[in-house]
């Protein structure tokens, strides 16, 4: 691999990680920023199959609902796992596993929603950086159960 190889899928894997970090923190628009303008973003469901997207975005502008609605949730903690980088000059293809825990509280009980993503991204090189050109978000299970009591 060669030192601009190994730069670049640095560089994407930080990008991912970006993606995870501003989730948690609620920073819609610094999630929106790691997209490219027309980006193309898609989620799909486990109950409704691969084959039919759930959720259908074509502009970075247009993720902010998605990446809010993140707001109900007392606490999140996106754990990405491993992930393959292919590299093509200025673009790339990626697949990328992550364990998205999410924390709601109602009353004096909590529970937790865990959900089993992944990823399939294509990214590309604008301006020397490293976006999301398209996410395709795949959510394999989840889980929902009690939590411990929150905390005071």
């Amino acid at each position: 691999m060669s030192g601009q190889e190994a730069h670049d899928k640095l560089a994407i894997r930080e990008l991912i990680d970006a993606y995870a970090h501003c989730a948690d923190r609620r920073d819609a628009n610094g999630q929106m920023a790691l997209f490219t303008r027309d980006t193309h973003f898609v989620v799909y469901y486990a109950e409704s199959g691969p084959d039919e997207p759930d959720l259908e975005f074509h502009a970075s502008a247009d993720l902010a609902p998605i990446f809010d609605a993140l707001n109900r949730y007392r606490a999140t903690t996106h754990f990405n796992g491993q992930s393959t980088v292919e590299l093509d000059g200025d673009t790339a293809t990626g697949e990328t596993y992550c364990l998205a825990h999410h924390v709601s509280v109602d009353g004096h009980s909590q529970t937790i929603f865990v959900a089993s993503i992944r990823y399939y991204d294509t990214f590309v090189k604008e301006d020397g950086a490293w976006l999301f050109a398209e996410r395709k978000l795949y959510v394999d299970w989840t889980d929902t159960r009690p939590l411990g009591a929150p905390a005071a």
